[in-house]
């Protein structure tokens, strides 16, 4: 049952992923109102890519207590 979870963020978190990204490389204009450079749209997704390492991370720790406690 637990997996199933599991599997369901996992699958949770590429949706949300791709479309920020998506969003972030399509906006002409972020909300302050300045202009998206190619060099702007990169940093941000750069920052959103470093988030979801973290994300990823927090993820496959969680799955290695799912398995360390499904072998118990």
């Amino acid at each position: 049952m637990i997996k199933k979870v599991w599997w369901t963020l996992t699958v949770f978190w590429i949706v949300v992923f791709g479309g920020l990204a998506t969003f972030i490389y399509t906006r002409e204009v972020d909300a302050a109102g300045v202009v998206q450079t190619p060099e702007l749209k990169w940093f941000s997704l750069a920052l959103l890519g470093g988030l979801f390492i973290f994300i990823v991370i927090c993820h496959l720790i969680f799955l290695f207590i799912i398995n360390k406690r499904a072998s118990v």
